[in-house]
């Protein structure tokens, strides 16, 4: 597999801080941003890069050379004038091999790329990395399917009242480059400069093309302003970025979700029902930003009810994403269990009338998290106001609190025996961080 960055950027808003030289060459932890994106593409198993250059490309390629200190062998494209991130690639047409992954020389990442490359399928025409961040109001967002294909790109300014998920292309690509042949074709009659994000991704899902949606919860920053530049500087530091790979296990808080993050008004099954508790949004914004991951896992029975479709569900779970968001929070992932152990409902879904084991005190949706995200569970953390939350947690080894449900103190659950009590999730999360710290 080939790897491909586009390094053409001129870097105007990173002026200050670069002086003369292109924007893949501002320093983080004291080497080149382009240096810890080769690094990361040789820690995956790609060694031979593409780098499609154009302002100040002397300094790149006067530093880097044919990547022999690397491991890894160098070849470049010079854009004679801005075409654009699609724009550059489809002019390095004839340099591309049948896949390859594209990446930004802007962004920050450690990401595990041979999982991508795995999840990308034959008949995609792309595969875009996916995944939540802490200003999805203000952000262009993906919308997908239960396969993981992407139907509908949603971009900003978002109409009000509608909810859409929390769920970001990041700008890392697997890309077939027989889909580009129409492009190369027609590259005299193209508008430039030319965006894979705004104008070829949107053009191919309205020809039938599939792209694929690869949701992962690593790391990965745009470091093209001196705002994001001092964040990204500053996960380096702190290690962040270093953990920051699905080839490094993390602890996680999970949530329950009714009576836990928002109000618990009985088999909620419409997003208008949806409103959340007082310090919810703080509280997983406080775990965000600890370098947790913050994953619901809840019991949906409304589903095996008839009271509310997948469908449903997945509405009410947007609104969730899109409060939390306002407020600058995000959630890694979201599991819920549809079954019911009762028959009898009239509407009812009767292959969802089961006794199964993802519905808590089942435990089967806390290990496929641990699967799908690498999550330490003997170091994580519940948070719910149920006793199956805590014994859920209980049978993993995890620690757990028991918050008052809606916030109002009350009896329930005074058997199940939690690591500690607690009037509100914020407070949870205060004393889960504070013991972890």
């Amino acid at each position: 597999m080939q790897g491909v960055i586009v390094a053409g950027g001129k870097g105007t808003r990173l002026k200050d801080r670069l002086g003369d030289l292109p924007k893949p060459m501002v320093e983080i932890g004291g080497k080149p941003l382009l240096e810890h994106q080769i690094a990361s593409f040789k820690e995956s198993g790609i060694d031979d890069l593409l780098v499609l250059t154009g302002c100040g490309a002397k300094h790149i390629e006067e530093y880097f050379g044919d990547g022999s200190r690397w491991g890894v062998q160098i070849r470049y494209r010079r854009e004679r004038e801005p075409l654009g991130t699609a724009g550059a690639v489809i002019e390095a047409f004839d340099a591309l091999q049948p896949a390859f992954v594209l990446a930004y020389g802007d962004t920050m990442f450690n990401i595990d790329i041979s999982r991508m490359i795995s999840a990308h399928g034959p008949e995609s025409a792309a595969t875009l990395f996916l995944h939540p961040n802490s200003h999805p109001f203000d952000s262009d967002l993906v919308e997908t399917n239960s396969e993981g294909q992407i139907i509908k790109f949603r971009s900003y300014p978002h109409p009000e009242g509608q909810f859409f998920g929390n769920l970001v292309n990041a700008a890392l690509y697997v890309l077939n480059r027989g889909k580009l042949a129409d492009w190369h074709r027609r590259k005299n009659q193209l508008s430039y400069p030319l965006d894979f994000g705004k104008h070829v991704f949107p053009a191919m899902l309205r020809s039938g093309a599939t792209l694929q949606g690869y949701r992962s919860r690593e790391y990965i920053k745009d470091a093209g302003t001196p705002k994001r530049l001092d964040e990204v500087t500053e996960d380096y530091e702190s290690g962040r970025i270093e953990s920051g790979s699905l080839r490094s296990a993390v602890p996680a808080v999970f949530f329950d979700r009714d009576g836990t993050l928002n109000h618990d008004c009985g088999w909620l099954n419409s997003p208008d029902q949806l409103a959340l508790l007082p310090g919810a949004a703080e509280a997983v914004r406080m775990v965000n930003r600890a370098g947790y991951l913050a994953v619901i896992v809840t019991n949906q029975p409304v589903i095996a009810r008839g009271e509310c479709t997948e469908d449903g569900l997945a509405l009410i779970h947007n609104k969730l994403e899109w409060e939390l968001g306002k407020n600058h929070a995000y959630l890694d992932a979201i599991y819920a269990c549809p079954h019911h152990p009762e028959s009898g409902h009239r509407g009812e879904v009767r292959e969802l009338k089961r006794v199964c084991e993802c519905r808590k005190p089942g435990v089967e949706l806390f290990r496929r998290a641990g699967q799908d995200l690498n999550i330490d569970l003997a170091r994580s953390w519940m948070i719910g106001d149920r006793a199956s939350d805590i014994l859920a947690a209980r049978s993993l080894g995890m620690s757990s609190v028991l918050v008052a449900r809606n916030g109002e103190d009350s009896s329930a659950a005074d058997s199940c025996e939690p690591t500690y009590r607690c009037l509100s999730v914020i407070g949870a999360v205060r004393y889960a961080l504070s013991l972890e710290t």
